[in-house]
């Protein structure tokens, strides 16, 4: 079901790792080419369009674009209690990691009388994304919505697919999340349309956001890469992945499990596991087999697990698995070795790093306090996940006395001619003339 790929005795470039361990292709370019109509369409359209649009892909006519107060309200009021409780607690440990990540300002005095003070400012306006598609994702409403709210922006709007089992309108659990968040603006639009909505705003409808976030298929990733400039984006969210760094002490079980847990997601999700052990890759094949025959998404999940973006890589050991895992740079990296937490310091590139036996990928989609929108594809080799970081701008506030002024002026008039650009130099010497 799973190939294997054998990486030992030779130490491999971070390019032949990544393509001994490609990832599913994905055509974003001739995505943006199918999208360009539905752009068009939102950008010069009015709230009718989006009403063709989802019957168009969503098989259904919203009975309004923006989801009514009462709406909101009802899915909350109807929420199972106990999925009400679990969304409780998984907020409140969002928000206790995420607070830590608030920036303060800070003021630098570079000399007598000249300061430089950054401050952090919260972008004015953005729309969340929440997808649809296979599954029910209360958890990206609180992962976008709670380092948002926590970096105060002050004006929150989301969107998510309408749903032909309710009414046209998104997920009662999604509504349930958005209104325990307190966010009161949801809009029943989904895919490409409804990050066009966000950022070309449509007058008596949506007001155009200066950024939008969020998970979603490869008409979104490629939405997002079309308007990037236009608005501000987090990243083109491609399928998910997972890698396991695995020894000779990990349970085969367990590695299992976390596999199969990320490729029930899509049938493009990469699953890798990287070992040192062969008994453990025998163990683990064996363990796939027994697992997948019991779960509900059986048919996806063999899919996902018998593509070319998944595999079992062995290794000479697990310092040679460190290099594999470094140079891959997934998504969703779990380490299972006797010695996790020292092998986990040894990381540089993950979207996320779950350590040791009890630590699962699925702690940290829900529970764990940590966010799930990270990056995919390779990407977390240079962009990290989405923080409260995501949605603040470092801005600085320059301020200089006379003095100050005077003492560095010759210096600015010296690079100022340097690179030929007198009339830089002249409004510093302006103010040295008397008046």
């Amino acid at each position: 079901m799973i190939r294997r790929v054998d990486l030992r005795g030779v130490r491999r470039t971070k390019a032949e790792v990544q393509e001994l361990l490609p990832r599913a292709t994905l055509d974003v370019n001739e995505a943006m080419k199918l999208i360009e109509p539905i752009l068009s369409r939102v950008k010069n359209g009015q709230a009718e369009d989006l009403y063709s649009l989802a019957q168009e892909f969503d098989g259904v006519r919203p009975p309004t674009i923006q989801v009514p107060q009462a709406a909101l309200e009802l899915a909350l009021a109807e929420l199972n209690p106990e999925i009400r409780r679990s969304l409780e607690i998984s907020i409140e440990r969002i928000r206790k990691v995420h607070n830590d990540q608030v920036r303060n300002p800070h003021t630098t005095r570079v000399v007598d009388g000249g300061t430089v003070t950054e401050r952090w400012i919260p972008v004015d306006r953005v729309g969340l994304y929440v997808p649809g598609g296979r599954a029910v994702y209360p958890s990206s409403v609180m992962m976008n919505v709670i380092p948002a709210q926590i970096a105060q922006v002050q004006s929150i709007a989301v969107a998510s697919p309408p749903q032909k089992d309710h009414g046209g309108l998104p997920h009662p659990t999604i509504l349930a999340t958005c209104a325990l968040l307190g966010i009161k603006e949801v809009y029943a639009v989904g895919g490409a349309q409804a990050i066009a909505l966000f950022a070309y705003g449509m007058k008596d409808v949506c007001e155009k956001c200066d950024m939008v976030t969020g998970p979603g298929n490869i008409y979104v990733a490629a939405a997002k890469r079309a308007l990037r400039g236009i608005i501000g984006i987090d990243s083109e969210a491609g399928p998910t992945e997972i890698a396991i760094l695995a020894d000779e002490t990990a349970d085969a079980r367990n590695v299992a499990a976390d596999l199969i847990s990320q490729a029930e997601h899509d049938v493009i999700a990469a699953a890798v596991l990287v070992t040192p052990s062969i008994a453990l890759a025998d163990a683990v094949e064996q363990e796939l087999a027994r697992q997948i025959k019991l779960t509900k998404h059986s048919e996806r999940i063999v899919t996902a697990l018998s593509g070319i973006q998944s595999a079992i890589a062995i290794v000479d050991d697990v310092a040679q698995g460190l290099d594999v895992v470094n140079a891959y740079a997934a998504e969703h990296l779990e380490i299972q070795t006797k010695n996790a937490r020292e092998d986990s310091a040894k990381i540089r590139n993950a979207g996320a790093v779950f350590i040791g036996p009890f630590t699962p990928v699925s702690l940290g989609d829900y529970s764990a306090g940590s966010n799930h929108v990270l990056p995919t594809g390779g990407c977390a080799c240079h962009s990290s996940g989405l923080s409260v970081a995501t949605f603040l701008r470092g801005l600085h506030f320059v301020e200089y006395s006379e003095s100050a002024f005077k003492d560095i002026a010759p210096t600015v008039i010296t690079l100022a001619e340097a690179e030929d650009l007198p009339a830089h130099g002249q409004a510093i010497s302006a103010r040295l003339e008397d008046r």
